[in-house]
């Protein structure tokens, strides 16, 4: 009789499926760059999806050259400002923050999200930020921007999201000269991203709250005389006599949901500008009165509607060019939160 084999209920490269501890994902890497210096992310909200009739641009493609409908998820991005700059050194522990700089006059919306700083020498901690850099001792720059969630209609809170994002490009001295210039100020998408663009784009998945090993994992259901003591939804074994525990590998009831994941290589379809023919309103989102800046991404991102999406250029491009794509209609049929 031959060898039985299947492979196993569930992939464990995620592991271990537990909550995300927060709705703002976080970035453990960024792209490589060697240009001017300049901010490697943005974030925005999910609107929901829609779709696209464009021009089938991949090269040697079945369609190539013809219209195709292109599933396209719109992102509300309306402008994000730099609250701090923050600078690492790194010793054999890793990373850790030296200081920080904080702009003046932030917005009274972001003291609902933490504690503004009083009384602070803005002097002293840009001082001791260049000495260290001419120490060599500083290996990261970041600027803690936020989100203003405050301007749209659709997304129902005001505390806005507070996030680090990379700045690279150039010397250290160059890209703190460049963060200092950007303090308080607002930050466009359009000075980051171009259409055509490919992109990572990262988000907290929809929660499912807890799920059994059935549905959790794809184990299948119990059949015949197995499912006759009222357990056809249960794990056939927990394991072997040896060892004496629970093995991890072992399917069973937990979270299901809400974690952190990260779409690769996401095409950056449009962008809302001014002046731009895609939409009547002029590449703009209404919401009665007010206007929201969008984006629309190639595909369905993680997360339902309403949920803070970042965006970081592509890690893993390969091969993938940026070419702007042929989009002759938009559909305005799009689920708006």
């Amino acid at each position: 009789m031959p060898n039985v084999h299947r492979p196993r209920m569930g992939s464990l490269a995620f592991s271990p499926r537990k909550r995300a501890k927060s709705q703002v994902p976080k970035y453990h890497a960024w792209p490589a760059y060697e240009g001017e210096p300049a901010l490697q992310g943005f974030a925005g909200y999910k609107v929901g999806m829609t779709h696209v009739i464009m021009v089938d641009d991949h090269v040697k493609s079945p369609n190539e050259g013809k219209d195709i409908m292109v599933p396209v998820t719109v992102v509300e991005v309306p402008d994000m400002k730099v609250a701090a700059i923050r600078v690492y050194r790194k010793d054999t522990y890793g990373y850790h923050p030296m200081t920080e700089i904080w702009a003046e006059n932030l917005e009274s919306d972001l003291g609902r999200r933490i504690n503004l700083p009083k009384n602070y020498k803005r002097e002293e901690a840009e001082k001791k930020i260049r000495e260290a850099i001419e120490a060599d001792k500083i290996v990261e720059v970041i600027a803690i921007t936020y989100t203003r969630p405050a301007l749209l209609t659709g997304v129902p809170k005001k505390v806005p999201d507070l996030m680090e994002t990379r700045i690279g490009g150039g010397s250290m001295a160059e890209r703190f000269d460049f963060a200092v210039g950007m303090l308080g100020k607002d930050v466009d998408i359009r000075g980051m991203f171009q259409v055509g663009q490919y992109t990572d784009v990262t988000a907290i998945t929809k929660g499912k709250g807890t799920q059994g090993p059935v549905k959790r994992w794809g184990v299948h259901l119990r059949k015949r005389k197995h499912s006759r003591g009222g357990k056809e939804r249960h794990v056939g074994t927990l394991g072997p006599w040896n060892p004496h525990h629970v093995r991890w590998q072992v399917p069973m009831m937990g979270q299901m949901g809400y974690q952190q994941r990260t779409e690769y290589n996401k095409r950056l379809i449009r962008i809302g500008e001014d002046g731009a023919d895609v939409t009547p309103e002029g590449g703009f989102l209404h919401y009665g009165e007010v206007r929201s800046r969008y984006v629309l991404i190639k595909g369905s991102l993680p997360g339902p509607c309403k949920r803070l999406v970042r965006i970081r250029h592509a890690i893993r491009q390969g091969e993938h060019k940026a070419r702007e794509p042929v989009v002759e209609f938009v559909s305005q049929q799009s689920k708006q939160g």
